[in-house]
């Protein structure tokens, strides 16, 4: 960059190689990356790294971008949720508890989730389990129709996203409740058929949440565009432009 473009990397430009190096799954060599920086590190750069170990679970790595990003900022719940993911994907719930107890002990709140639709010029807003909007009834009805459809499609609810003190039945049930599956439900009611189904998530969308929309796209034929905190998410015919990785 510098020889032949003039360029002088920043911090941006070392958090996309460690991007790079986390989709290939490369946490060590991203690691290792790091640590030769000639500049500090910054947030961007560990929470690549840091976001990378949710698609590539990897305690140790998640630990040492995790550690870096408390001191930085220690109020941002999401860095909290991530290692904790991080922690239960890898089955070690202990750890996982641990880490929200230490939300809790530094009274660090979790950012409520909520998904946002637009329908003929008017905007509707949903909370996971959401029973405020006028035609709830219905919404849950076509909901479960749908969960149906997508189960017999190959759908698997994962359930490292629920909470981890339910049942297995009921975090199944809880998965179904997100913001994301009822405002996409309340497109297919009410938007045209041919219509792109556009939502925004306030946060990271769940890992549950991407694989049930992936099969929605696929069952209904639809086009859904998901926009959450980190990237646009563009599913079509059971794909999804981030390739998952996100």
């Amino acid at each position: 960059m510098e020889r032949d473009f003039g360029v002088i990397p920043r911090a941006e430009h070392y958090a996309c190689m460690i991007d790079l190096l986390g989709r290939a799954g490369k946490l060590t060599e991203a690691q290792e990356f790091i640590e030769r920086m000639p500049i500090p590190p910054d947030s961007s750069v560990w929470g690549s790294l840091l976001g990378a170990c949710r698609i590539h679970p990897d305690a140790k790595v998640a630990e040492f971008a995790a550690r870096s990003l408390f001191e930085m900022d220690s109020e941002n719940s999401g860095r909290y949720i991530l290692l904790s993911n991080v922690y239960t994907s890898l089955g070690k719930i202990k750890e996982a508890n641990r880490i929200r107890s230490l939300m809790k002990w530094r009274g660090v709140k979790k950012t409520a989730g909520y998904s946002v639709i637009e329908v003929k010029n008017k905007t509707y807003k949903f909370l996971v389990g959401d029973e405020t909007n006028p035609n709830s009834g219905l919404i849950y009805r076509e909901l479960e129709k749908l969960m149906d459809r997508i189960r017999e499609a190959g759908y698997v609810p994962n359930t490292n996203f629920a909470l981890h003190d339910l049942e297995e039945e009921t975090k199944e049930r809880s998965l179904y409740v997100h913001s994301e599956k009822l405002a996409i439900v309340f497109g297919l009611m009410y938007l045209g058929p041919d219509s792109e189904i556009r939502i925004h998530k306030n946060l990271r969308v769940c890992g549950d949440c991407h694989n049930a929309t992936k099969f929605i796209s696929e069952v209904t034929g639809r086009e859904i565009l998901v926009r959450d905190s980190h990237r646009f998410h563009h599913f079509s015919g059971g794909r999804c432009s981030c390739g998952d990785y996100w």
